[in-house]
């Protein structure tokens, strides 16, 4: 080869922008172009709608899985106008669907992580191969169409309305993803425990799409947590948990909140989940870890203050435990620190000195309500040490 052919400068680099850049190296903006990627845009149009609801203390978002193939979500939230205002929180909505936000978006312990991306909708947009969205507020519904995220026209006017929020339809592209049809049980999955880790949130999905069959499903947990470690404790079997051990703190020193629930469901293996800022924490992290200590120094000092722990036992620890445990383990953080780029590990000194503290004092006061449960729970530990 010459020296010519070897030559790069700056004329050979190809700097792609917006939409382009995202239609060029989708895998970058949403993990994949095969299902789990498709999964990936649902989800950051329902967050979207989550948090404009959750934002006015709750509310509806209902998705629908379309018979054209199409994905259509809706909530009744105040309504993002198309344009924006420079006395609003944010961009208008056409600035949200054509451009990358210019900042950082909404954040904190009051912002639900649906999407694990945080890509917002111009990627949706852009990984369509088209986008309707309507707004309905101040009396008005307003309308506007895209294609591969171009807008084909400016918002118009198409009706008028008694009622507020946002409705997004988008198809996924066919030119850019290995499939287009979304399963109803993961995107299903993935709903039903943002509601349960959202209070006051209502969300639906339903499935028009004819060679599926109609299906529907809705979703609203009054009791939070407790309700999904009821769920849980169900899916093994169990009968309906009336024994769990729930509380909810906030903790300036972790600038947050945490919300735990746990049942002892007999023998097995421990199922707990863990999430931050609703984002599940499969890696575990400083929540989690929180949890275990305060688990274990409450039913140890319990069993060691009242002479019920053997000797073995006390020499052993608390492995014993964790055996048939179903927790829930939720910390919602003005400012979480994740380790690694996956997002799910969560880090923290201050969040697992907190979590301990907590589960420490709401289990031990648990345990001494509760006494005929709680020496259940010590002779497990006694048990278990006997068999090691």
């Amino acid at each position: 080869m010459s020296g010519k052919d070897l030559r790069y400068d700056a004329a050979c680099i190809e700097v792609l922008e917006g939409v382009e850049a995202v239609r060029k190296r989708p895998g970058m903006y949403v993990g994949s172009t095969a299902e789990r990627g498709l999964h990936q845009m649902v989800f950051e149009v329902v967050g979207r709608a989550v948090n404009a609801v959750l934002a006015t203390g709750g509310g509806r978002v209902d998705v629908t899985l379309t018979p054209d193939g199409g994905v259509l979500v809706a909530d009744d939230g105040p309504g993002v106008p198309f344009e924006g205002d420079a006395d609003a929180d944010g961009p208008g909505l056409e600035a949200l669907l054509t451009g990358f936000p210019a900042g950082p978006g909404p954040a904190g312990r009051h912002v639900a992580d649906v999407g694990y991306f945080h890509v917002g909708l111009m990627v949706a947009n852009a990984l369509s191969s088209r986008l309707t969205a309507e707004v309905r507020c101040e009396g008005v519904r307003r309308a506007q169409e895209h294609a591969r995220g171009v807008a084909l026209t400016p918002p118009v006017a198409v009706g008028s309305t008694t009622t507020t929020g946002t409705t997004i339809a988008f198809w996924p592209d066919t030119e850019i993803f290995e499939t287009t049809r979304c399963s109803f049980a993961v995107l299903a999955e993935r709903l039903r425990q943002v509601a349960f880790l959202s209070r006051g949130l209502e969300i639906s999905l339903a499935d028009r799409r004819p060679d599926g069959g109609a299906r529907k499903v809705r979703f609203c947990f009054p009791d939070g947590v407790r309700d999904f470690v009821a769920a849980l404790h169900a899916e093994t079997g169990g009968a309906v948990a009336a024994d769990v051990v729930a509380f909810e703190r906030e903790d300036p020193r972790m600038a947050g909140t945490m919300e735990v629930a746990l049942v002892w469901q007999g023998s097995g293996e421990d199922r707990v989940r863990g999430f931050a800022n609703s984002r599940p924490t499969f890696e575990g992290g400083a929540h989690l870890d929180g949890f275990r200590d305060g688990l274990a120094t409450a039913v140890t000092a319990y069993g060691r203050a009242r002479g019920l722990l053997t000797a073995v036992a006390a020499d052993v620890g608390a492995d014993g435990i964790w055996d048939g445990v179903t927790a829930v383990v939720s910390v919602k953080l003005d400012h979480p620190e994740f380790l690694g780029a996956t997002r799910t590990l969560l880090g923290g000194t201050e969040v697992r000195a907190c979590v301990r503290e907590a589960v420490r004092d709401h289990v031990g006061t648990w345990l001494d309500a509760h006494p005929e449960d709680a020496a259940r729970i010590v002779d497990r530990i006694n048990r278990s040490a006997d068999r090691d």
